[in-house]
């Protein structure tokens, strides 16, 4: 018995913060035979804060159709917006 879990994209939007939404569709197969299918969402933004400091986010391991979405969507202006509008979001110390 081999147990073989698959993973589509099934819908990949972006909000006017550069956020991603991704959808996918988790399917467990069986010997060839589906077993389980479970919608799973998730959702990258164009940057992280650690600490006082803004990186960008790491898409290395994402899908060649989502990295080339977030290397068009997120520009340097983009990133400078959304950091900008987090930053004033943040509580005082």
């Amino acid at each position: 018995m081999a147990l073989v879990k698959e993973i589509i994209e099934k819908q990949i939007t972006t909000d006017d913060m550069g956020i991603i939404s991704i959808k996918e569709l988790i399917l467990i197969k069986e010997d060839d035979v589906q077993i389980s299918e479970n919608i799973h969402m998730r959702m990258l933004e164009p940057s992280v804060k650690d600490g006082d400091n803004w990186a960008d986010t790491d898409i290395s391991n994402e899908s060649s159709k989502v990295q080339a979405i977030c290397n068009a969507v997120w520009t340097d202006e983009l990133k400078a917006a959304y950091q900008a509008h987090l930053d004033s979001q943040a509580l005082p110390e």
